[in-house]
């Protein structure tokens, strides 16, 4: 992938204003698809196949009045007044009727309507009106919100409080506050510092924006089809500007590395792709692995989170190996370093990793003690979806919710719904008046409402108000024990029974989410120690990466629970609810958390391996390694650090504690695991950090994560010494053949041997071959590396000895010759200077009256290619000499190798003689 990487960074580069057009001309169109046919969020937490959802589904066929989009208008009569008052009455009414008279009103239920009951509190001063909307979410615009408002100025009028509440003013969408660019604007002076450069630090930037603008818009044009929840594009822009910035530095740190080293601009952002780039992909699919593995859950509104989340990490990828070397290839010469360009003698961070490893067991002791310490308040973190309760301050639903806490309790904020079949009921109403009283006898329950069938008396509802809120254990259980009632329903009424409703629904995703934390953290785990055990080789240092993500994923947790629940700091992080946090933050938070501590572990310890292996030394490459990469993975957490924490003073209850607990997150993996435990750890185990058992090396595929190939093939540059056309060193056939050295200095090699050994051999000159360890040259072009390019300039010729059929021209068109009239005249003139009888050929010379020999030699002069590979064991020894003759007048402008059946190749040809069953050297 490397090679791959290599080329499409030096492409990029070289065609920068191409590259920007391209992705500002994407960037464009995805924003007007998305203000052209996007619809807005909407708070949707369904959870199909339960029992809770199919008989909501189910309601909104029999009883749509009940199961659909909802508003309360919850009013307070004027100080000294009650609802009863004539003024306050005759308002209600006018309210009533300008409610009634909207086109997607359904139904406005008055609240001393004799169906409901509980909707005037005991002292009779406090009243709620139920609206019923016809149309679905996506019907209930902001120009509905603000109409329905409108419809309460009666009571305004008279010195009443009037606010909004339900389900129809439920979070729509996201909220972007100058926080998240004063994130933005942290992140830039972080890498300014780093870099050293303003228009270094600028790129990253730039990339990320672009690439978070295209992720925005895709998701609000998602909107149109699927229902998205409220937090999602915010999680999304959160995520793809962290990631995109800290992609975007890892590759310009490279590039203005090598710059730095004198390599040309084009090559350096190659190599920088090849390189950073590499590990940039391999972070980037881990991320997105975890993140479509939030669909364990089975959730809608989470895989859809885990879905966007994913595109926006794949976007920034994206980005980052295309749009970010187009940008610097705009940038030029002025993106290389000032000065020498060598690196500082770090001397911060050479006292850092000595204090780590000094004495290494009392770091680890320290570390994990203290660490697991954090973590223990996470025992208690509770769980709950968020509702009107969490809304900000200022907005109506928030005090609307507030004002039924206080005038009506807490619990009437969550109703409930017990749906029962009654189609076979001979009295309906006497039924559900019944089922009502049953429901009214628990424990638990504060008011039944409403107890009535649907007017085609197939479904009843009765509608009931517990005495706790949504996120009180207590009302959890309730619903348990009304579900557990129903085999006794059924069996005294012959009904069947479900609990459902929002407040329902809500628990049950919550409980689904709780369930699914344990197998979700194991996938993590596992896919942790799979994927650094193909990275590194190594055993113990995936379980060690594993053990630290879980102490950083335990802290975030302590730290959630002491910040939302506890109420420690909250008035300085703007937190205005304390309670449980939204049901689906760990398991996010440990997708999230997870691919960026891959991150900062791929960085880390793979210069640490890059530095054992140059000396074998495992101390010293603890400290160079961590010297050598510290800093870029510290600019990188404190950038992803910024945009995090840059979501949590303004951002709504979903995505506070969210943005929270991933900066938490990201602090504690990249400055306490990632750069004090791994030192000290890497430095008690030593060489055996990089021990694994070969059986199981072997079942594992290798990955070049940090472009090593690239390394080589840099390092293969000028190999060999001595200016050759093709050159091997230590190749291995499959037959167990092994050629020691082999140089070819003209541009014409025969290959002799056996068929096998000949046609293996001809294919590896080709590129055909699969990859070999073995380094070989053809050309420009070094073996494996360049295998996918050699093969495009590649050839092995099938010579027209097969058919008779058809003309020379015909033949020619078949072999792609760009200039059959050219390729004719190269045969004969071949032919003639090696002194064979030349018969006159043209493109009209039908098949049959060409010889073997001429054949052979027309299909290499055909060949639209540099390198021809043509195998002449068919012929005779007579027309070999002939043809070997012919060729070494052909191969002036290509490379070409013959294979010959032993006992063939002339004596002044260079011969690689493979007959031989012993090591072969080829000079």
């Amino acid at each position: 992938m490397s090679s791959s990487l290599h080329a499409l960074g030096r492409w990029c580069h070289r065609h920068g204003r191409l590259v920007l057009v391209g992705w500002l001309a994407a960037l464009l169109a995805a924003m007007l698809f998305a203000v052209g046919v996007g619809k807005g969020t909407h708070d949707d937490f369904s959870l199909p196949g339960t029992e809770g959802q199919e008989a909501l589904d189910a309601l909104e066929r029999t009883f749509p009045q009940i199961a659909g989009v909802s508003a309360q208008i919850v009013l307070v009569a004027p100080d000294g007044s009650t609802v009863d008052d004539p003024a306050v009455r005759s308002a209600i009414d006018a309210t009533l009727a300008n409610v009634r008279a909207m086109p997607l009103v359904d139904e406005a239920l008055s609240p001393f309507d004799d169906l409901v009951d509980g909707t005037v509190n005991d002292e009779r001063d406090a009243a709620i009106v139920q609206v019923q909307f016809a149309g679905g979410p996506g019907d209930i615009t902001e120009a509905v919100k603000d109409e329905l408002q409108a419809t309460a100025d009666p009571l305004r009028d008279i010195g009443a409080r009037v606010e909004f509440g339900g389900g129809a003013f439920m979070n729509t969408g996201p909220t972007i506050t100058w926080m998240e660019a004063a994130g933005v604007v942290v992140a830039f002076v972080v890498l300014w510092i780093t870099l050293g450069s303003v228009r270094a630090a600028g790129i990253p930037i730039m990339t990320a924006l672009v690439g978070a603008g295209i992720t925005m818009s895709l998701i609000w044009a998602l909107t149109a089809v699927v229902s998205l929840a409220s937090p999602t594009p915010l999680l999304a822009l959160m995520i793809g500007l962290a990631v995109g910035i800290d992609y975007a530095l890892f590759i310009v740190s490279r590039q203005r590395e090598e710059q730095a080293a004198g390599v040309a601009p084009d090559e350096a952002s190659g190599r920088a792709v090849a390189t950073a780039g590499s590990a940039v992909v391999f972070a980037g699919i881990t991320t997105l692995i975890a993140l479509a593995g939030l669909a364990i859950a089975r959730i809608p509104f989470l895989t859809w989170m885990g879905v966007t989340a994913s595109a926006s990490v794949a976007i920034a990828v994206a980005v980052a190996v295309t749009l970010l070397p187009a940008l610097m290839g705009l940038a030029g010469p002025r993106l290389a370093p000032r000065g020498n360009g060598r690196q500082a003698r770090h001397p911060i961070a050479r006292r850092w990793v000595r204090s780590a490893t000094v004495a290494p067991w009392a770091t680890i002791v320290l570390v994990v003690a203290g660490l697991a310490a954090l973590a223990l308040p996470g025992r208690e973190l509770q769980l709950a979806l968020p509702g009107n309760g969490t809304a900000e301050h200022e907005t109506t639903q928030r005090a609307a919710y507030e004002l039924i806490d206080e005038y009506f309790g807490p619990g009437f904020n969550n109703p409930i719904l017990l749906q029962a079949d009654i189609v076979q009921s001979m009295d309906p109403v006497g039924l559900m008046d019944a089922l009502g009283a049953e429901v009214a006898a628990f424990d638990g329950v504060d008011t039944v409402a409403l107890a009535t069938p649907n007017p085609t008396a197939d479904t009843g509802v009765v509608q009931f108000f517990p005495t706790t809120a949504a996120e009180n254990p207590a009302t959890a259980r309730l619903v348990e024990r009304l579900r557990d009632a129903g085999p006794r329903f059924a069996d005294e009424y012959g009904v069947h029974t479900a609990v459902t409703g929002q407040t329902a629904m809500e628990i049950d995703v919550s409980d689904q989410l709780s369930a699914t934390m344990l197998p979700f953290g194991a996938f993590v785990v596992v896919l942790t120690v799979i994927f650094l055990s193909t990275v590194f080789r190594s055993v113990v240092v995936p379980v060690k990466a594993a053990a630290g993500y879980l102490l950083s994923v335990g802290v975030s947790f302590g730290a959630v629970v002491m910040v939302f629940q506890w109420g420690w700091a909250a008035e300085v992080l703007g937190v205005d609810h304390v309670g449980p946090v939204i049901s689906f933050l760990p398991i996010l938070l440990m997708g999230v958390l997870f691919g960026l501590a891959m991150d900062y572990e791929l960085f880390l310890v793979s210069r640490m391996k890059e530095e054992f292996g140059r000396d074998g030394d495992p101390g010293r490459a603890v400290t160079a390694g961590f010297l050598a990469s510290g800093r870029v993975v510290t600019a990188a957490a404190v950038v992803m650090l910024a945009v995090f924490v840059a979501f949590v003073p303004e951002s709504d209850a979903m995505v506070k504690p969210i943005a929270f607990a991933l900066a938490i997150g990201v602090f504690v993996d990249a400055f306490i695991v990632r750069m004090v435990l791994v030192p000290a750890v890497m430095a008690v185990l030593g060489r055996r950090a990089w021990w694994m058992p070969a059986a199981f090396e072997r079942l594992l595929p290798r990955l070049d994560v940090e472009g090593d190939a690239l390394h080589e093939r840099v390092a293969r540059e000028t190999w060999p010494d001595e200016p050759v056309v093709i050159a091997a060193d230590g190749l291995r056939l499959r037959s167990g053949l092994r050629v020691e050295r082999l140089r070819v200095p003209a541009p014409l090699l025969v290959v002799e041997g056996a068929a096998a050994d000949r046609a293996e051999v001809l294919a590896l000159l080709t590129g055909r071959s699969p990859s070999t360890p073995a380094p070989v040259r053809v050309g420009q072009y070094v073996l494996p590396f360049d295998a996918a390019r050699l093969r495009r300039d590649a050839v092995l010729a099938d010579w027209p000895g097969r058919t008779d059929r058809g003309s020379v021209a015909e033949e020619l068109r078949r072999l792609g010759a760009e200039d059959p009239g050219a390729a004719v005249s190269a045969t004969t003139a071949a032919l003639g200077a090696a002194g064979c009888s030349v018969r006159e050929i043209d493109l009209d010379t039908p098949l049959d009256r060409l010889r073997a020999a001429e054949r052979a030699v027309l299909a290499v002069a055909a060949a639209p290619v540099r390198v021809v590979a043509v195998d002449l064991a068919e012929l005779s020894d007579a027309d070999v000499d002939h043809v070997l003759a012919a060729l070494g007048w052909v191969a002036d402008d290509r490379i070409v190798v013959a294979g010959v059946a032993p006992g063939q190749p002339p004596q002044d040809a260079h011969v690689l003689d493979l007959t031989a069953r012993w090591e072969l050297t080829s000079a």
